[in-house]
C-alpha cells in the first residue's frame, strides 16, 4: 500500500466525511486506483496532496462527481492536470475563518496592526469589513455582503463589535493578486463542489479587496517575518496570525523556528491550526473517530478554542 493511497484514505476519511460526499468518494476511489497512483507518484511528494488534485480538475473544467467520468477525464487530461498541479498551490483563502479569530482579535488593546502568515490573497486581513452570526446575534458592519456564520458553544466571548484595523499585510511564498480574474478562478476551483456559500462569500471578499488591495509581500515565514514586521505602526497593536498553513512544513524544527520568531516580536501572536502542527497545544476533549478535525486557535502560544475548519464553529476551551 502506497503513502499515497494512505494519503488519499486519510483526506476522505479525516478531512472530506461529513463535508464533501463527492470528495470523500473520490479519495476514497483514487486509493484504490493503481494507475493513478502510479502518475501522482511520479510528481513530488507536495504535488500529490488531494486538494491540489480535485482544485487542478476543477479549474480546468473536468467532473468531480462521477467516479467514473473522473477516471476517464483524469487519465485522457493528465498532462494539463499535472502541469496545473506542478504550477500552483492549494492556497485556499478562506474569509469564514476570520470568525474564529474575531473574538481574540477584538480582545486585543485598538487599533491593530494585521499581519498573516500565509496569506494567499489576502482575504482573511478584513476582519473589520465583514458581518459575523454567532447563534443568531449579528455583528459587524450591516452594510457587508459577506457574512460569516458560526455555531459557537463554551462561553465564547462575543464581541460588541470588529476590531479596528489601521494596517493589514501578508507574506506568502507565492502571493496571490485578487484583482487577476485567473486568481479568483483558482481560488473558486479550490472551494469543494457542495459548498456553494463559500463560493459566493468568495466572490464578495474578492469584490471588498479589489477595491482596497491588501499590501502582500512574497517571502519565508522563516527569513522575512520579521522584516516585514517591523513597517507596522508602532502606535497599533502588531498582530502575527495565520490558519491552516503550517500543517503544510513537515519539518517540526521549522514550525519550532516559526514560533520562536514570532515569540520575539513584540504584540501577540494568535494560531489557528491542526493540532499536530504544536503538540504543545494539548486539548481537553476527544478527536473524533472520523470526519474533520478541529482546528486549535490560540494565543501567544496558548490554546482557547477549537474551530471548525472554515470557521464554522468554534468552541471555547
Amino acid at each position: 500500500m502506497s503513502l499515497t493511497a494512505d494519503w488519499y484514505r486519510s483526506f476522505a476519511v479525516r478531512q472530506a466525511r461529513g463535508k464533501s460526499r463527492s470528495y470523500e468518494r473520490l479519495a476514497h476511489f483514487v486509493a484504490q486506483e493503481t494507475r493513478l497512483l502510479h502518475l501522482l507518484d511520479e510528481l513530488p511528494e507536495p504535488k500529490r496532496q488531494p486538494n491540489l488534485l480535485f482544485g487542478a480538475t476543477r479549474y480546468l473544467g473536468g467532473p468531480t462527481r462521477s467516479t467514473a467520468e473522473f477516471h476517464d477525464w483524469l487519465l485522457w487530461h493528465w498532462d494539463e492536470v499535472s502541469e496545473v498541479m506542478l504550477a500552483r498551490r492549494t492556497q485556499t483563502n478562506e474569509p469564514g475563518r476570520c470568525a474564529a479569530l474575531l473574538p481574540l482579535l477584538a480582545s486585543l488593546p485598538q487599533p491593530l496592526a494585521l499581519l498573516e502568515v500565509g496569506a494567499s490573497a489576502g482575504l482573511c486581513l478584513y476582519p473589520d469589513r465583514y458581518r459575523y452570526r454567532y447563534n443568531g446575534r449579528t455583528i459587524g458592519d450591516p452594510r457587508s455582503a459577506v457574512l460569516l456564520e458560526c455555531a459557537t458553544d463554551g462561553g465564547v466571548p462575543i464581541p460588541e463589535r470588529p476590531p479596528t484595523v489601521v494596517w493589514r499585510a501578508g507574506l506568502d511564498l507565492n502571493p496571490l493578486d485578487i484583482a487577476d480574474d485567473d486568481v479568483l478562478r483558482w481560488l473558486n476551483a479550490l472551494i469543494w463542489p457542495e459548498h456553494e456559500h463559500r463560493r459566493a462569500r468568495l466572490k464578495a471578499a474578492a469584490r471588498i479587496a479589489r477595491a482596497d488591495p491588501p499590501h502582500l509581500v512574497k517571502g519565508d515565514l522563516l527569513t522575512d517575518l520579521a522584516g516585514l514586521a517591523a513597517q507596522a505602526p508602532a502606535d497599533a497593536t502588531l498582530v502575527v496570525f495565520h490558519s491552516a498553513v503550517l500543517t503544510y512544513i513537515r519539518d517540526e524544527s521549522q514550525r519550532e523556528a516559526f514560533a520562536e520568531t514570532v515569540a520575539s516580536l513584540p504584540g501577540h501572536w494568535i494560531s489557528n491550526e491542526d493540532v499536530k502542527v504544536f503538540p504543545r497545544h494539548a486539548v481537553p476533549v476527544a478527536q473524533p473517530d472520523d470526519g474533520p478535525e478541529p482546528g486549535v486557535v490560540a494565543l501567544d502560544g496558548r490554546a482557547v478554542a477549537l474551530s471548525g475548519p472554515h470557521g464554522e464553529t468554534l468552541r471555547w476551551l
